[in-house]
């Protein structure tokens, strides 16, 4: 659902467009509307409802075309009109506005594309399960001949973001009805464009690129996450319209290399758009869960032009883990605890994100898993043992090592272990 700001006024038009995969609906109006934008089933339905508006008394309800079988408006209580349009077919809607243009006025903008029946769509299948996966693309920063940055003690981003993904890696794969591939998972580097590459063919649902931040200025900490910026975006639709041919299957899973100039752009502004909305909240899951065990440099989501966001079809976050500038976070960075910590918060926004979303007829639609409870952390004290502690949190004492890449029984007091949780 959607919803701009209000404002009275009139609808004074409606107009189709269709062609074999797209339909088009624009409301014009003379005032930029609120409005709220949500489908029916049994029929299938888009229903548009403009909040403080009235139908125009010499408005015309277009001839059906496309997916669209028919057209109502009906007044209702409090001064809001509601449009309809029954369709023939099930869509997937996007809504946006347009300011007023040349002669053009404020216009509603709907773009109704076909949604394969599930049972038409190929994806990886979950074992002893008829259930498709969701496939996280894991994406550590830099790598080989590239190290990244590296912090005032030697430590190099390449290194440490490397920990953090794999850490991620094993929460993913532990959880049923997800699958993490890792773009890398040793010391190599891998060109930008093959990051891509490696979670298109994939068949990724959400792609994740962790990095350390630096700053000359030392003291710089925090977090921050990206999605991609609008500029860029718009850039990367500009890219795909003037390479048609390379770009084909890119959007959305559909190809534009034989549409029309007009179907096209319509397509890949559309795939855009979804695919932007989907990373920004993607990115505000993940937010939400770092908020809890590190310092943000910033609390909302920043808009990043990055290459690794670009993909027209694939939602894509990136994060820079901490500033590795900061003799306190480097050694964050390097503290197994910490890329514990940090990678499970990731994890549980990642889950919170597909819980809440669900994507209908995988694994986690049909099973929704419980909230992730957030890791422990425990302080050692004078006199405390490795099994003392296992014991005490009812884990394995091979669970508790392997978690804080301990490999005997020394301990010091004032170490702080990350006991795991279940989940």
């Amino acid at each position: 659902m959607v919803s701009g700001a209000l404002s009275a006024g009139e609808l004074t038009g409606i107009r189709l467009a269709a062609e074999t995969s797209v339909t088009r609906i624009v409301l014009d109006l003379n005032h930029a509307p609120g409005f709220r934008v949500f489908e029916l089933a049994d029929p299938n339905r888009i229903v548009i409802d403009l909040p403080d508006t009235a139908a125009n008394s010499s408005l015309q309800l277009p001839v059906p075309k496309g997916m669209v079988r028919s057209v109502r408006t009906g007044a209702r209580e409090g001064g809001e009109l509601r449009v309809v349009f029954d369709l023939t077919e099930n869509v997937d809607p996007n809504s946006f506005l347009l300011p007023p243009e040349g002669s053009a006025g404020h216009r509603l903008v709907v773009d109704l594309t076909s949604r394969p029946p599930e049972a038409a769509v190929t994806r990886r299948v979950v074992q002893q399960e008829r259930n498709p996966e969701l496939v996280i693309v894991i994406d550590a920063g830099h790598g080989g001949r590239d190290p990244g940055a590296t912090g005032p003690h030697g430590v190099r981003e390449k290194d440490v973001v490397l920990q953090i993904a794999r850490r991620l890696a094993a929460y993913v794969n532990e959880q049923p009805g997800l699958e993490a591939v890792l773009v890398r998972d040793d010391d190599r580097f891998v060109p930008l464009q093959d990051r891509l590459r490696i979670a298109r063919e994939a068949q990724a649902d959400l792609f994740i690129s962790i990095h350390a931040d630096a700053l000359a200025r030392g003291s710089a900490e925090g977090a921050t996450i990206f999605a991609l910026d609008t500029g860029r975006a718009m850039s990367e639709s500009a890219r795909l319209l003037a390479d048609r041919e390379n770009a084909a299957d890119l959007v959305g899973g559909q190809s534009i290399s034989d549409r029309s100039d007009v179907v096209a752009r319509i397509l890949v502004e559309l795939s855009q758009q979804v695919v932007m909305d989907k990373s920004i909240e993607a990115a505000e899951s993940v937010i939400a869960r770092l908020s809890g065990v590190t310092t943000l440099r910033k609390s909302t989501v920043e808009s990043g032009n990055f290459l690794v966001l670009t993909s027209p079809d694939i939602p894509s976050v990136f994060v820079e883990s901490a500033y590795i500038s900061n003799p306190r976070e480097e050694s964050n960075l390097r503290d197994p605890a910490f890329q514990t910590i940090f990678a499970h918060a990731l994890f549980a926004g990642i889950l919170d994100y597909f819980r809440d979303r669900p994507t209908p007829g995988t694994y986690l639609a049909n099973n929704p898993p419980p909230v992730v409870a957030p890791p422990i952390r425990h302080v050692i004290a004078r006199g405390e043992t490795l099994s003392e502690i296992a014991e005490r949190y009812r884990i394995s004492l091979r669970d508790l090592r392997r978690t804080n890449q301990i490999s005997g029984d020394v301990i010091r007091i004032g170490q702080v272990l990350t006991i795991p949780t279940a989940g």
